[in-house]
């Protein structure tokens, strides 16, 4: 990457696809940002550059580089791939580029020292934490193949919901079918997948709604 681009994609800020960070302490933290793409658009980790914009650049990128990427190897799970360039901003300071693209194994996890593990997802700048629906629209749609189901009772109240409601949640339409959460969530994942519903993560829940697609089908 040549440093008039690194400077292009650093003035539109942080985003969807794009994250800083001013150097590599806490490596296990910094490892969130890289499962996150993997799990949704994929994008670019700077580093050597701070949220306010300022390029600083790296005195020691070897050292950055390293540890990154031990981090990487160590907890994520399973392995992603990824591509790592430095850009000089001066002849003794670099920013450490990581491209991290969509991944088709995902979901990816942080697994942590104790092997407890956590998905996230990218939404807008912010890296967050999968629900377990995330994970599942995640996990069973990595093969990308037509998703069929049966339209019984439940969904034909979901779609009862929808026409009051813009958008509805797992515990919503539990409360308004009177079924368990579990098969409240089942349903929404499996209308995910077949592309009659969209769902928007969000950090504290997630909210679904009618596809565009499919309400123009």
């Amino acid at each position: 990457m040549e440093l008039r681009l690194l400077k292009e994609l650093v003035k539109k800020g942080e985003g969807e696809h794009l994250e800083f960070k001013l150097k590599s302490n806490h490596p296990e933290k910094i490892v969130r940002e890289v499962v996150a793409f993997a799990n949704s658009g994929g994008g670019k980790l700077m580093v050597g550059v701070g949220d306010d914009k300022t390029i600083k650049g790296l005195k020691d990128a070897d050292e950055d580089e390293y540890t990154l990427t031990r981090a990487i190897d160590k907890y994520i799970f399973p392995k992603i791939s990824f591509k790592k360039e430095r850009v000089a901003i001066t002849p003794d300071r670099d920013v450490l580029v990581l491209t991290i693209p969509r991944s088709i194994d995902k979901p990816h996890y942080v697994v942590d020292d104790t092997g407890a593990r956590q998905a996230y997802i990218r939404v807008n700048d912010k890296s967050i934490q999968a629900s377990r629906e995330m994970k599942e629209i995640m996990r069973r749609g990595r093969g990308e193949r037509d998703i069929s189901f049966q339209y019984g009772d439940k969904e034909e109240k979901l779609m009862k919901l929808l026409d009051e409601k813009e958008s509805v949640t797992v515990d919503l339409f539990a409360t308004f079918a009177g079924i368990p959460r579990k098969i409240a969530s089942n349903t929404l994942v499996v209308m995910v997948l077949a592309r009659i519903l969209d769902v928007h993560p969000q950090e504290m829940i997630d909210k679904f709604t009618m596809s565009m697609a499919y309400q123009s089908s």
